[in-house]
């Protein structure tokens, strides 16, 4: 399980998420572990990122795994490298986004659908354009056999905040009502054109606006790690599996400075590893 937020601001994109990853089976949560990789730079060098939620792996082959396999081949592998790389100085980020829903879902996805009937799993992938001076975000899910997107989930001169993956804690407090009112309101035999007016009407009264465009980068990564802590603290204390957890791990990235770590677990010790 995870919580995946995506805040861009006029000076970029914060991307932050947990580290919980959760083994079930038909009875329930099996063992959470604390120590998933959700959040990456897509290509070393440039201003380009990836968040992930949902399932953990595909086949046998963890998220993260996959995720670096994909870096390798945009990067210049000798996997196919006309069809797969990007050129520096010209690539777009909706162009990445296409190329990783060509690979991860029409390469890996479709070799273990039959071993994956209730699969769900997103991804995120933010940043600049060669050319541009907005970050921009364009979200990929797979459901099952099908595959939606890209699709950009703000317009490019847009800035505001989205977030995926377990986002109850999130909603409550942004929305001010949790997100399976509208379900209560249907179970209660209220009509449709009611619960849209009802919604409507709470959303508008009790929303929360947490950013405005002109928010410091710096501002924006508090917001971001706000969140996420949030969201770990309320799955700590709700009854049942803590399935938000682990580690928070925080990326910027902005026009000039790129895509910069600003907390990250690591697994070695960097000064064994020089």
């Amino acid at each position: 399980m995870t919580i995946a937020i995506c805040i861009k601001v006029n000076d970029g994109i914060v991307l932050a998420t947990d580290s919980a990853s959760t083994l079930s089976d038909k009875n329930g949560v099996i063992k959470v572990y604390e120590n998933a990789d959700k959040l990456a730079n897509l290509y070393k060098g440039l201003p380009v990122g990836i968040i992930t939620w949902g399932a953990g792996s595909i086949g046998s082959a963890s998220t993260a795994t996959l995720i670096k396999d994909f870096r390798k081949r945009i990067m210049g592998s000798d996997i196919d490298p006309q069809k797969w790389s990007i050129k520096k100085t010209e690539y777009t980020i909706q162009e990445i986004a296409n190329k990783f829903k060509e690979f991860i879902f029409d390469d890996i996805y479709k070799k273990y659908y039959s071993e994956q009937q209730d699969f769900v799993q997103g991804f995120l992938i933010a940043g600049y354009s060669a050319h541009s001076d907005m970050a921009e975000a364009w979200k990929i899910q797979i459901v099952k056999d099908s595959c939606y997107g890209p699709e950009p989930v703000l317009d490019n001169d847009k800035c505001g905040v989205n977030w995926f993956g377990k986002t109850e804690a999130v909603v409550r407090l942004v929305c001010g009502v949790d997100p399976m009112f509208e379900g209560v309101l249907r179970k209660n035999d209220i009509k449709e054109e009611k619960v849209q007016k009802i919604m409507k009407s709470m959303t508008n009264s009790w929303s929360t606006d947490l950013i405005s465009n002109p928010m410091p980068i710096q501002d924006a990564i508090d917001l971001g790690n706000f969140l996420v802590e949030l969201t770990k603290n309320y799955f700590r204390f709700k009854p049942g599996a803590a399935v938000v957890g682990g580690p928070t791990e925080i990326a910027a990235i902005t026009k000039h400075e790129g895509f910069k770590w600003i907390t990250r677990k690591l697994y070695y010790d960097r000064g064994l590893n020089l």
